[in-house]
């Protein structure tokens, strides 16, 4: 294997899973996805038909008990998740992570991933994040400064051999969904919403900005909405 993709079956992880299946080829690309308690299960199940459709190896993990003591709202048994923008929630708690902040979930991903990694022999980790994840500081743990630590402290506790991959750092999510038109991914087969209903409620944070990306490209999301708000 040569890289592990970190596969939530949402558009961000769907389009870095198309970069490394192109860079690599599928036979040398695995897919980490990892159940964590959230309410919005129906993303593995899209993690699954993704790799399905891009004919990768899939492992999973269930690192749910890790959050059994956190109130975040995106996990299950927990408040409502919130229905407006991320910076509607910021002006009510300025400078504080969001309620759908789940506590250090990607460094507990990433160093998961990184173990994966180097079990399977891969030289990559791919990562999702883009310039919007972090939305101010309501979620730290998709910042650029969070990436380039993360990356360093891989590359030092592999003695180098392993390299963590974020091709969208730098990019907002209007940008990943550009470049993942260009590489014709199934966003049809994607699931970003918060909730986990029969549709995506067009409300959450992240279907708001995922409604928003796909706008600015002048085209439609390939998925219905209960109600949509950008």
């Amino acid at each position: 294997m040569k890289a592990l993709v970190l596969s939530s079956g949402g558009l961000d992880s769907t389009t870095c899973l198309a970069l490394a299946v192109q860079r690599f080829g599928a036979a040398e690309v695995l897919a980490l996805s990892v159940f964590y308690g959230q309410k919005h299960q129906k993303e593995l199940q899209s993690a699954k038909a993704v790799a399905a459709y891009y004919g990768v190896a899939q492992q999973t993990l269930d690192l749910s008990a890790v959050f059994e003591t956190s109130d975040c709202s995106l996990l299950q048994g927990r408040a409502a998740v919130p229905h407006e923008s991320y910076a509607k929630q910021q002006q009510a708690a300025p400078n504080q992570p969001v309620s759908t902040y789940v506590p250090f979930r990607n460094g507990l991903f990433i160093a998961a991933a990184a173990s994966a990694a180097e079990a399977a022999r891969c030289s990559y980790i791919y990562y999702g994040a883009h310039l919007d994840d972090a939305a101010g500081n309501a979620y730290p743990d998709c910042s650029a400064a969070f990436y380039r630590a993360m990356n360093e402290a891989i590359k030092e506790g592999t003695g180098g051999h392993l390299k963590l991959v974020a091709p969208f750092i730098e990019t907002d999510k209007a940008g990943v969904v550009k470049q993942g038109i260009s590489l014709g991914v199934p966003y049809e087969l994607t699931w970003s919403c918060y909730e986990g209903g029969d549709k995506p409620c067009g409300q959450c944070g992240t279907c708001r900005d995922r409604l928003r990306a796909f706008a600015v490209n002048g085209i439609k999301d390939p998925l219905q909405y209960e109600e949509e708000h950008i």
